[in-house]
């Protein structure tokens, strides 16, 4: 039932963009763009609070977003974790254990609107200028990054390219934008008139249209050693999106598996990581 009223209210969202566009197109396109970034939840959970509070660090005023961090002390290289649309810092609790296993100094952060850190909207320039933050004020060793995460790594990377940075690694990212809007025009049913629209706000906004956008692009002047994972069922993300930036990034590697979902928690691919990481 929930997940019924969920597609009718979705459809009602794109029949009123399709109205505005009929008299106001960059209206229609701010709205547009507005519900696109609205994060629905993320929040800390009662049993994500009782793992993560101890490890609270600091709170940090990004692009007028607290945006909090943790951080796990180890004597190793220092490694960044940044997590996926809709999720926080908890998400890498099964890795970071094995991290802390393998002795690596590691920080995350709760990204805008996500976790602990303020905010309604999340979307990746945002969630790139975060990142570039604390790419700066902690300079780690090696990023990994989770689905959007993943994909926003690799657009910091095209766009700030970080000599502090040996490794990355990305678990079920996706790459080409213009897939994810093809996804959310399908899902709300808005027209090309408001694709349009939308894809003129993009580019006046950032820089960069619907179709720029392209991690698989952005890995073709990558010059880190990377490590890819893509489960070829992933129900969330393409698998074909890791295999192409995977062909256009020199100094990657790709592990693809069936059955392990888009999360990824599972025991061998943390192991994996680690594995990379000390190698």
């Amino acid at each position: 039932m929930k997940k019924q009223l969920t597609k009718v209210i979705a459809k009602f969202y794109g029949q009123l963009l399709n109205f505005l566009a009929l008299f106001n197109p960059e209206k229609a396109a701010v709205k547009g763009f507005d519900i696109f970034c609205t994060v629905r939840k993320g929040k800390i959970l009662s049993n994500q609070k009782l793992y993560l509070d101890p490890f609270k660090h600091k709170v940090h005023l990004v692009a007028d977003h607290k945006i909090q961090t943790y951080t796990w002390q180890g004597e190793k290289e220092t490694v960044l974790l940044v997590h996926g649309w809709e999720s926080n810092t908890w998400r890498w609790h099964k890795l970071i254990e094995k991290l802390t296993e393998a002795n690596f100094n590691i920080i995350a952060f709760d990204a805008p609107a996500h976790g602990y850190s303020s905010g309604n909207h999340l979307y990746v320039p945002l969630y790139a200028e975060a990142l570039d933050f604390m790419l700066k004020t902690y300079r780690p060793n090696h990023v990994i990054g989770h689905s959007v995460g993943g994909m926003t790594i690799l657009y910091n990377e095209y766009r700030n390219p970080n000599s502090d940075i040996e490794k990355i690694v990305t678990i079920g990212s996706p790459s080409e934008f213009h897939e994810i809007m093809s996804h959310y025009q399908n899902l709300l049913g808005f027209n090309n008139k408001v694709l349009t629209a939308l894809d003129d706000y993009i580019k006046k906004r950032f820089d960069f249209t619907i179709r720029e956008f392209s991690t698989s692009h952005y890995a073709k002047t990558n010059t880190k050693k990377g490590l890819l994972f893509h489960d070829k069922l992933d129900p969330i993300t393409p698998y074909h999106a890791s295999e192409q930036v995977h062909s256009n990034w020199n100094a990657s590697e790709f592990i693809s598996t069936e059955g392990l979902g888009h999360s990824m928690h599972q025991v061998e691919v943390n192991e994996k990581i680690v594995a990379f990481l000390s190698s």
